[in-house]
């Protein structure tokens, strides 16, 4: 959230931009305007404010939340208290009553701050509840994933080749509150052999949490990058907070880390079980030869034995090697991971490549990275098409790196993509610093679309409907 405003402006983001300057007008009209007039100024004003909420709801404009228990919680009591303000209001003074939209952001903070000591202990009873329920499935092995990027592409190929025998946590799923949720639900009717669990962390115990939760005896470590920079301050407090899951590994467990990521591979340190690591290059463990981009996905040779997939990139190789040591851990031999690779089936909008309209479409939407970003680029510069496009917003959640990464990225980028186009102009500074041409900017016009027979790449979060606003008419 933090970096969220910074990036769009506080008051932006808080307060708008149109509705302080009807506030503006309506206060230098209440100034001016005979007492007579006050009340018709007033009613006025509320109607353009409620106007413009409409408006932006049919528009499709309003940002809304993942509706949990707790979001539902705190919009209901954001909305009894402007009720009972609206209605205090309007009995003492009338005049008010139009600044209430500029007090939605104290009214939602309040709202929270209120449900904070019951959303704690509600979290304390959830947590022990998991607990003690996973404590009755001893004989359930526990994967724990976790790193910056790769969490989810590498749950998936470990859950698709382990098949039947795996339970693994659903799309969004990778929160203390969320896994432990999940658990609940999901444990007591499963019969499952392994337990595959994404870990994501905003804070450093997070992870720690989880683990105390989940119980793995299988962890593993994708990559370490700059990826929520800005949520931990410093490279340092990432690796500790992602160390949390090795630390947790019992003796007899087992770590899985990306040889190919110098911070990734250090943190071996950490661990106080056998290691396994994997990579693409030096000394590894399980070392991937022969590496080759297909217009179908990726293949490569390992340990002897031929890979083929349907997932672009090669930068995913390494979490397709992680997947093979984890299920060769698991008792699966070569020849079978070989066999069920075959059929995976990539992640939506995760280095997704299909083609729609006619154009060929790179779609990297769900969560992206600095360095699925750069594979990104890397894998449309291997590509055969006269006309390429990029469709982004940039990345968040950098910190300090923000500015470096964004220059380097449009630097990359600059020789690639005949056309550039973020979704806001005050996102683009530092990518435009190394790309050196014009960009064109979502927010303020409707760029033409792309033509059928070219590619068209998306990067970072965005909703599936800015793609389709680029896409040749049907």
């Amino acid at each position: 959230m933090q970096e969220h405003l910074g990036r769009e402006g506080w008051t932006g983001v808080l307060f708008g931009s149109v509705r302080p300057l009807v506030l503006a007008a309506y206060a230098v009209a209440v100034l001016f305007s005979p007492d007579m007039w006050i009340g018709g100024v007033t009613m006025g004003a509320l109607l353009v404010l409620a106007g413009l909420a409409g408006a932006q709801l049919l528009l499709r404009r309003q940002p809304h939340p993942v509706w949990t228990l707790k979001a539902k919680v705190i919009v209901a009591a954001g909305l009894l208290l402007n009720l009972l303000l609206s209605v205090i209001l309007a009995r003492t003074a009338p005049v008010f009553l139009p600044l209430l939209p500029l007090l939605q952001a104290v009214i939602v903070t309040l709202c929270w701050l209120a449900f904070w000591p019951v959303d704690y202990a509600l979290k304390r009873r959830t947590f022990e509840k998991a607990i003690a329920l996973r404590g009755r499935f001893s004989s359930l092995t526990a994967i724990g994933i976790t790193g910056s990027v790769g969490k989810t592409t590498t749950k998936e190929l470990i859950a698709h080749v382990l098949g039947d025998d795996a339970l693994a946590t659903p799309e969004h799923v990778n929160s203390e509150m969320g896994v432990a949720q999940w658990l609940l639900r999901a444990l007591p009717s499963s019969e499952k052999k392994f337990l595959i669990v994404e870990m994501g962390a905003y804070r450093s115990g997070e992870i720690a949490n989880l683990c105390r939760i989940v119980q793995p005896s299988l962890g593993v470590i994708t990559f370490i990058g700059t990826q929520h920079m800005a949520l931990f301050g410093s490279q340092e407090a990432l690796i500790n907070a992602k160390g949390e899951l090795l630390e947790s590994l019992p003796e007899d467990g087992h770590a899985f880390l990306n040889g190919d990521c110098a911070p990734c591979a250090a943190m071996r340190t950490k661990c106080r079980c056998p290691v396994t690591v994997v990579g693409t290059g030096g000394a590894n463990d399980l070392e991937a030869f022969d590496i080759e981009e297909t217009p179908h996905g990726i293949r490569f040779t390992a340990d002897g034995m031929s890979y083929t997939l349907p997932l672009h990139g090669t930068h995913n190789v390494v979490n397709v090697l992680l997947a093979i040591a984890v299920c060769r851990k698991a008792g699966l031999s070569a020849d079978v991971i070989a066999k069920r690779l075959r059929t995976f089936v990539p992640p939506h909008r995760t280095f997704e490549v299909r083609t729609e309209r006619g154009v060929t479409l790179l779609d990297d939407t769900y969560n992206a990275s600095a360095a699925s970003f750069k594979a990104a680029i890397a894998w449309a510069r291997s590509q055969p098409f006269e006309q390429k496009t990029l469709l982004t917003d940039g990345i968040i959640e950098l910190g300090e790196e923000h500015e470096r990464t964004h220059r380097e990225l449009g630097a990359s980028a600059r020789d690639v993509f005949q056309r550039v186009i973020f979704l806001h102009e005050k996102t683009s500074e530092d990518f435009a610093q190394g790309y050196g041409k014009p960009l064109e900017f979502l927010e303020k016009m409707t760029p033409d679309p792309v033509q059928p027979g070219s590619l068209l790449v998306c990067v970072g979060q965005m909703p599936p409907s800015v793609l389709r606003r680029l896409l040749p008419s049907a």
